[in-house]
């Protein structure tokens, strides 16, 4: 015991000090920039709302505010990447945007995109400013980029600018699902500016003030689909194939061949990769809110959170933005469908790189089954069997079909079911035991679909080859128990903006273990007051 407390010990105190050595501050590092340097950009810094046909960037200064000052801080993905937690104000301003060092080459992305379904044009990066590329000491680079941090030249007619309200939303968010196991884009800190923003929240008239915030944005590359639409749009072909060798050398160095071969690959990895991001969201209930082809991830990360949220009670038609009424396209039931129209969006833009069209639809279709395959298994482990097996499947919809009608709080329902006692069938006690997820009285239909599910899951449980122990692991490392519930965020916003910040340093702690049971004052359902309280229910696009 002795000898392994002085090895733990000496093991940590090496880590400690690798930290030390290799850990770097903000204003000190040397920063690459790789894209910048790859690809046409406009160098001229003007950030005056234009047109930039024929370059993938515009060179963009953010804009300095009145007083930044750190509010957040993650920890955790500091120590990944090797970045000291600023302790002079330098490196705060590098946050707040006051201050570029002298190897950053700020600029804003030029892309283009779907939105609710509708061509849009040239969108681009209207709040987001990348300052840079951060290597690791393993290698690895990753882009660094302030939300919120001025206009550039994709601003169109807003003010680049972010508000407290929204910012807290993004970085408790992208560290929320980084925790849960689900691809993210990373949020590192938190910064509040001293400047007011003018916001119209839910774009009715009613323009307020608001505390001004940014985010730094982390991940290993902001690309999205509306990139290469862009190119596309524009005949500018020799940019886009630059664009697609550059990708796949970059981020999928394994593909190998040339020509169509290659390309075609490559898409089928996003294709893959997608569909079981829309698994994961499936998985804990995230609905993303606004799924346009210019928020989707050429790596299959989740980005841009804006007016998200995690069902409380099951719903597959909910949508909690705004802007999506009455059409509800990117309600949560129908994310993994447009998941599969943005793919399509995606290989229109590269087709004219292929030599014909055939093989790029056949890779396409690959969704679906890369969807199946990997929703089977996802449910199989909420539900704790031993492998999710093709005469499983009328369970799954059994299951899909009782959460649909009943509509219990998915989170405490799935919690509830873990430990669901063998035997129990019942129907009064079966109503009762998960009473706590319900909503709403179960009404007598209601209550035969929920006694007949749990028949059905019981006696496919009867035949598990693993034992209830290993079966019920399985369910809490597939079932989340804390989630950031939108009444939540709600609640740690308005005392954030009152001065008080209790609320938001326990949520993110909780965040950080969500399948433990460690905070339990936060395992409840939405409160009645939540249900029509603008930020809790309905969101905008400005959320």
């Amino acid at each position: 015991m002795e000898s392994t407390f002085y090895t733990s010990c000496y093991t940590s105190c090496q880590l400690n000090l690798y930290l030390t050595n290799y850990m770097q501050t903000l204003s000190d590092k040397e920063y690459k920039n790789e894209f910048v340097e790859s690809f046409p950009g406009d160098e001229s810094g003007d950030l005056r709302p234009r047109q930039t046909p024929g370059v993938l960037y515009s060179k963009a200064k953010p804009t300095p505010v009145e007083k930044p000052e750190l509010l957040a801080w993650s920890d955790d993905l500091a120590k990944e990447l090797g970045i000291q937690k600023p302790n002079d104000q330098k490196d705060i301003d590098i946050l707040g945007g006051n201050f570029v060092t002298d190897t950053m080459q700020p600029y804003a992305a030029c892309y283009a995109g779907h939105q609710f379904g509708n061509w849009a044009g040239q969108l681009g990066d209207g709040r987001a400013i990348t300052l840079g590329e951060w290597e690791t000491p393993d290698g690895k680079s990753w882009e660094l980029q302030l939300k919120g941090a001025g206009p550039t030249p994709y601003s169109r007619r807003a003010d680049g600018r972010a508000v407290l309200r929204s910012s807290v939303r993004e970085y408790l968010m992208s560290e929320a699902m980084h925790y849960l196991g689900i691809p993210t884009t990373r949020a590192l800190s938190l910064v509040s500016t001293g400047d007011p923003v003018l916001r119209d929240m839910f774009y009715n008239g009613n323009a307020a003030y608001e505390p001004g915030a940014i985010v730094m944005r982390v991940a290993p590359s902001l690309l999205r689909f509306g990139n290469f639409e862009m190119l596309a749009a524009r005949k500018e072909k020799e940019n886009l194939q630059k664009l697609v060798d550059w990708t796949i050398s970059r981020y999928y160095p394994h593909i190998q061949g040339e020509g169509d071969e290659r390309l075609l690959a490559w898409f089928k990895e996003v294709v893959e990769k997608t569909a079981g991001l829309m698994v994961e969201w499936l998985r804990v209930g995230f609905v993303h809110g606004v799924m346009n082809t210019d928020n989707m991830s050429i790596l299959g990360l989740t980005i841009d959170y804006g007016p998200y949220s995690f069902v409380d009670n099951y719903d597959l038609n909910f949508t909690p933005n705004t802007t999506d009424l009455p059409g509800k396209r990117y309600a949560f039931g129908k994310q993994p469908s447009i998941a599969y129209w943005n793919l399509s969006r995606l290989a229109s833009a590269i087709a004219p790189l292929l030599s014909g069209t055939e093989e790029l639809v056949k890779t396409l279709a690959t969704f679906d089954e890369a969807f199946t395959s990997r929703y089977m298994t996802m449910m199989g482990n909420k539900l704790g069997l031993d492998e999710a097996k093709k005469e499983d499947a009328p369970l799954f919809a059994q299951v899909e079909r009782m959460l649909s009608t009943v509509q219990p709080d998915m989170t405490i329902f799935f919690q509830l079911l873990i430990d669901l006692p063998l035997g129990l069938e019942d129907k009064v006690a079966v109503v009762a035991y998960f009473r706590e997820s319900f909503y709403a009285d179960l009404n007598a239909d209601e209550k035969l679909l929920l006694c007949s599910f749990a028949q059905a899951y019981q006696e496919r449980m009867k035949v598990n080859t693993i034992t209830p122990e290993a079966s019920q692991e399985k369910m809490r490392a597939a079932n989340p128990r804390f989630i950031l519930r939108n009444y939540l965020l709600s609640q740690a916003i308005e005392q954030l903006e009152a001065g008080n910040n209790e609320l938001f340093l326990k949520l993110q702690e909780a965040m950080k273990d969500p399948y433990a049971n460690k905070f339990d004052e936060f395992f409840a359902k939405r409160p009645e007051w939540a249900t029509s309280k603008a930020g809790c229910s309905m969101l905008s696009c400005s959320s």
